[in-house]
């Protein structure tokens, strides 16, 4: 057997299981186990108490966890609701995104905090759909006119910021142009590849050994989603392109091709299993090993960026929300406005890539990431109380 040690991913398993435990015995802390999952990684990792590294076995779940991560948001996006009014506010609303992340950035640049603008602006153009819809759920929202404008306006925005990071920031070297080429090639084939897997899936001979084999040891449904996920990350990096797009258009063509549930009801619930089971959470806890903690506390100006971006993040994603007011009111153009600007695991890959390619220090990525934190920690609860009492 490889001489590998697995005490360090040991610890990493044990504070996913114990971070929302914690949670539901104290009701009272509603905060996203998301939070203390990273929170609780920068305190065991090297930045405070050193007794976390994360190896290589941890380096390898953690990725797997990030393209678990970006496949079930893919697989969150309901494309036969994109249509109409509701897209072309949703399409409007990240233009204006774009436009004011890229004023950010030039403002940040210009104070000597980043070297590229347009990273900071693809970095707080996205929205975590996978925490906003259950805040909408609670709320009672979801299947409302103000849930559905929302959720359209993430699912855009997750899907261009993914393409966007993709195009403009991807580590293989290539330029922008060229990327752009290998993007539009790499969608085309997918789109193939899933009309493909859809005529073949109509087979009646295939569809009765799926049913058969859904529900066995085989879980033939997962094992097939597992293949197509690693297929297309695997694809994406020959393309040139960052894995991660290749993971979110994988949960995109699955959903697509899941629109019929009724014979396999428990397919998706087994795939998040899977992944906020084991793969994700370990992702996150490993996010909080490698932040330089003690790099952003050393200095007074570095520490003063975090509440700085999180004004960014709210202004970014939330003045696009203003495009609501006439149809929904202003405290529910509030509520949605914080939806809009809460924003984690993309700040987190975002970052790390900045990080990889050479156009984040690690001082600015730590603050970025404490940002999304905040955001998750503030904006919903704040979301959901403007909801509740309209």
């Amino acid at each position: 057997m490889p001489d590998v040690e697995f005490v360090n991913l040991f610890a990493v398993a044990a504070i996913a299981l114990g971070a929302p435990l914690l949670l539901a015995l104290l009701p009272a802390v509603r905060i996203p186990a998301v939070v203390l999952e990273i929170v609780a990684g920068i305190v065991v990792g090297p930045s405070v108490l050193g007794w976390v590294d994360p190896d290589l076995p941890v380096q390898i779940v953690a990725l797997l966890g990030l393209a678990f991560l970006l496949f079930l948001a893919g697989l969150e996006i309901d494309v036969h609701r994109l249509h109409g009014r509701t897209l072309r506010v949703a399409l409007l609303g990240y233009s204006a995104t774009i436009g004011l992340g890229v004023l950010a950035g030039l403002g940040f640049g210009a104070a000597g905090w980043v070297t590229s603008p347009l990273l900071v602006a693809v970095t707080l153009s996205a929205t975590s759909l996978g925490l906003v819809v259950p805040i909408l759920k609670d709320a009672g929202q979801a299947g409302g006119a103000l849930g559905q404008a929302v959720i359209a306006a993430c699912s855009v925005a997750d899907f261009a910021a993914v393409v966007l990071l993709s195009v403009l920031f991807s580590s293989a070297g290539a330029s922008g142009g060229a990327r752009a080429v290998l993007v539009v090639m790499f969608v085309v084939l997918v789109a193939v590849t899933g009309l493909v897997v859809s005529v073949v899936g109509r087979s009646r001979r295939l569809g009765s050994a799926l049913t058969r084999l859904q529900d066995s040891t085989a879980e033939i449904r997962v094992r097939a989603a597992v293949v197509l996920l690693i297929a297309f990350c695997a694809l994406a990096e020959a393309f040139g392109l960052e894995s991660i797009l290749g993971a979110f258009l994988a949960g995109a063509v699955v959903g697509l091709l899941d629109r019929d549930s009724s014979s396999h009801p428990r397919f998706r619930a087994k795939l998040e299993a899977i992944g906020y089971g084991f793969l994700i959470p370990v992702f996150f806890v490993a996010s909080g090993l490698r932040l330089d903690l003690p790099a952003l506390l050393a200095d007074p100006a570095a520490l003063a960026r975090v509440p700085l971006f999180l004004a960014a993040l709210l202004v970014v994603r939330g003045v696009p929300a203003l495009l609501y007011r006439k149809a929904f009111g202003a405290r529910r153009t509030a509520a949605a406005a914080l939806l809009q600007a809460t924003s984690l695991p993309f700040v987190v890959t975002a970052t790390q890539i900045g990080v990889t390619t050479g156009l984040l220090t690690q001082v600015t990525a730590a603050a970025l990431i404490c940002a999304g934190l905040l955001s998750v920690l503030l904006f919903p609860a704040g979301a959901l109380g403007l909801l509740r009492k309209t």
